[in-house]
């Protein structure tokens, strides 16, 4: 697992761009209504990609049940050289990130766990056997900046911070187990920005921030420009890596 030539990535993107794309036919997008999710879908098909979606919304697709993930991702057929996790909530059932430890609950940690960890890690258990053997393939998931232990300069936003600290983990992992079987996978977190959805827009605060669709546009191009070496890292929307 190899961390890229930051310099060189940039220039690298815009070779392979057209190149990634071109042989890239077929994506899977999770949590396809969401903001980003929604955005990504329009992206995909502007480069020419066939996309199938999957969401609560519009399937009635729970990432967090299994028996759910697994009827969903099993009553699909052939082939997805990509598989992109767009799901996760900042706030769920009414409660926001704690800015104390006065604050953490056990439920709202769990609820938090449910969603932006057991729910992409389900997806990534079931979405092997979608992923080819024979060519390069990608399975990407939503992470956050936040996430990093080694880049909290702040604390607070314990429950949100602890389950992407955690899938980033799930997804290095099985990056490690995915490449024994998929010798050319790329699997990786990815930290979008502050996009403008309704997931952030009480939180963003000074934060510069990014639409959907350029949020879309910056984590293909960050995709496109990855190799099998760079599997099992966490970049950001520049192709930057994230410390763990």
């Amino acid at each position: 697992m190899k961390t890229p030539d930051l310099a060189a990535n940039c220039a690298l993107k815009l070779v392979c761009r057209p190149l990634a794309f071109g042989v890239m036919k077929d994506a899977l997008v999770i949590g396809a209504s969401g903001g980003i999710g929604s955005a990504l879908v329009a992206e995909l098909e502007k480069r020419d990609v066939r996309v199938t979606r999957l969401s609560r919304s519009g399937d009635g697709l729970d990432v967090t049940d299994e028996a759910s993930v697994e009827a969903h991702l099993g009553s699909l057929d052939g082939e997805f050289d990509l598989v992109f996790v767009a799901t996760g909530a900042l706030e769920l059932d009414g409660r926001g990130p704690e800015k104390s430890l006065k604050e953490l609950s056990a439920e709202a940690m769990e609820a938090q766990f449910r969603v932006n960890c057991v729910g992409p890690s389900l997806v990534l258990k079931h979405a092997v056997r979608l992923l080819p053997r024979d060519r390069e393939c990608r399975f990407a998931a939503l992470s956050a900046r936040v996430g990093s232990i080694g880049d909290n300069g702040l604390g607070g936003w314990y429950s949100y911070r602890t389950a992407k600290a955690a899938v980033n983990q799930m997804i290095h992992g099985g990056a490690i187990e995915l490449s024994r079987t998929h010798k050319q996978s790329i699997c990786v977190a990815l930290h979008p920005g502050t996009v403008e959805t309704p997931l952030t827009e009480k939180f963003a605060g000074g934060h510069k921030t990014v639409t959907p669709e350029a949020a879309a546009q910056n984590l293909l191009d960050v995709l496109a420009g990855l190799t099998p070496e760079n599997t099992g890292q966490f970049f950001d929307w520049a192709g930057e890596p994230v410390p763990w």
